[in-house]
């Protein structure tokens, strides 16, 4: 029986539209080494274990910085972050270091009589000589960055991608593993670890083009015998690395500092392509030499689907809008950065605000909920600029009868960014005309 009521009441209704959960657009997750061996005896060593960091002290908190008989090009996870933070003022990131100093060791041999053991370094009688073990980074291979997941479910090296949005509740933006990327191996690795993250979600990666690539023109032969020209223009190649304050600093850290600065003044939103951006780098260095491209050896890269830096107008900048799918694939939503990009930003932030929605009867009402709260959020994007059109609509072509009553249901969403001006083109012509102004009126 219902309650007898009498009096004033009221009740409240759900909002008819939903406010967009916004996706990471550049959050990289980093995968490499750490100078982890530099921290306070005690002091627990993060192996293969992701830690959000907004800042260059918090990073090192976590994983120790470069000690002063270390060389800091040795540890690219902490030259990433020095890059980021102190360099783009960018934030926030996600580090994985792989450097365990209990297992990457190398073996210190002691000089022919002396001994590590005894107080004066001397063999005594009964005594044995014996080498140390030292932490030694360069023992990390590619196969650590790379990592697996054991039959336990134990996740390592860039498997780990897998585990960022359920630790930290934000979506990978940028994939990398600064150096290692150089490796064929890590390179498809990262391609394969941009895609159904978690099932659902999608990331940009950075590789690098190695230093056995000596001549620029041969970089794309590179890429294409390493079959990493990904077709669905998930990865960003970057050529030569950064030189600043002597030490050689990895390219690709600058390329995601450039995304990340640039996201970041445009509110979190990808459209705008890092390419023409300043490197904050005093040079560019490959194959131990430094890089002096001419703008046509650099646009020939671009041509090639690869990210370069420019000595130009305006000093270093990042050039190039190309993925690496370009040129065997020219779809402008798979083959230029910006527009890629803001596809991923846009399938990851539709899912993230409507996960909400998932498992709700399947009504009339709910259907125009998700349509209209998805209108209203891309036509906020247009009227910013961000986008030049968008739109979202249900089709019943898109939803058969047996898939509506299985609880399928799908919606279509349009979506025109802004292509980048790569190519700006004026034309001059001599107008005889203006020689009636050598004729000037007196006036009498």
């Amino acid at each position: 029986m219902s309650q007898y009521r009498h009096g004033a009441y009221s009740r409240e209704k759900q909002t008819s539209l939903v406010t967009p959960v916004l996706a990471e657009s550049a959050m990289p997750v980093v995968v490499g080494v750490a100078p982890v061996h530099t921290l306070e005896l005690g002091r627990p060593v993060p192996v293969n274990e992701p830690k959000l960091c907004y800042s260059l002290p918090e990073f090192e908190n976590y994983f120790g910085k470069p000690g002063p008989g270390d060389n800091p090009e040795d540890f690219r996870l902490w030259q990433m972050a020095y890059v980021y933070f102190q360099m783009y003022k960018a934030a926030p990131l996600v580090a994985i270091n792989v450097f365990d100093p209990k297992r990457h060791t190398s073996e210190k041999p002691v000089g022919p009589g002396f001994s590590s053991t005894s107080p004066d370094g001397e063999i005594g009688e009964g005594e044995v000589e014996f080498p140390e073990e030292y932490p030694d980074p360069s023992k990390v291979t590619a196969g650590d960055i790379i990592g697996e997941t054991s039959p336990a479910g134990v996740r390592t090296g860039l498997a780990l991608v897998e585990e960022v949005f359920p630790r930290t509740r934000l979506t990978p933006g940028v994939i990398m593993a600064p150096g290692f990327s150089k490796i064929p191996a890590v390179a498809k690795a990262i391609e394969t670890s941009c895609v159904s993250i978690n099932g659902v979600f999608r990331a940009s990666g950075i590789i690098e083009i190695p230093d056995e690539v000596e001549i620029y023109s041969d970089a794309p032969a590179w890429l294409n015998d390493n079959n990493l020209c990904d077709k669905e223009g998930n990865t960003i190649a970057f050529f030569g690395d950064c030189l600043y304050n002597g030490k050689i600093q990895p390219g690709s850290a600058h390329l995601a500092g450039c995304m990340g600065r640039r996201d970041y003044d445009n509110g979190g939103v990808p459209y705008w392509s890092p390419s023409n951006s300043q490197l904050e780098c005093e040079g560019m260095v490959h194959a131990g030499k430094e890089l002096f491209l001419t703008l046509a050896e650099a646009n020939y890269l671009n041509g090639n689907g690869i990210v370069t830096g420019l000595n130009w107008i305006g000093g270093l900048r990042c050039w190039g809008n190309r993925t690496t799918a370009y040129p065997g694939v020219t779809d402008v939503k798979d083959s230029m950065i910006p527009v890629r990009r803001m596809f991923s930003w846009v399938s990851n932030t539709v899912i993230l605000t409507n996960m909400q929605h998932v498992d709700a009867p399947i009504r009339r009402r709910q259907i125009e909920t998700v349509q209209d709260s998805i209108d209203f959020w891309l036509n906020g994007l247009v009227s910013q600029d961000y986008i030049l059109g968008g739109r979202c609509t249900f089709e019943g072509a898109d939803n058969p009868t047996l898939d509506l009553m299985d609880g399928i249901v799908r919606w279509h969403i349009y979506l025109t960014p802004p292509s980048p001006a790569r190519e700006l083109e004026f034309t001059l012509e001599y107008d005889p005309a203006y020689l009636d102004t050598l004729f000037v009126s007196t006036g009498a």
